[in-house]
């Protein structure tokens, strides 16, 4: 789906941009913590994508399970 790629696309533009604005702003501190508040959201995003990754596949092997039984 193209759509759902342009809005990604435009959504990690926007991301990017605030962050480089906010990094702007900052001081040297403020940036070593604002990365380590990155790294960490960062850490918790893949750990969340893994978990959807796993519930999802077991949801289909389970569905296909179930086309299969009938």
């Amino acid at each position: 789906d193209t759509s759902s790629a342009k809005e990604y696309k435009e959504a990690l533009l926007r991301i990017s941009r605030n962050e480089e604005s906010l990094q702007d702003t900052l001081t040297d501190s403020q940036r070593k913590l604002f990365a380590q508040y990155l790294d960490s959201v960062r850490e918790f995003q893949d750990m969340a994508e893994c978990l959807l990754f796993q519930n999802s596949f077991r949801l289909g092997a389970r569905m296909m399970l179930e086309v299969l039984e009938e």
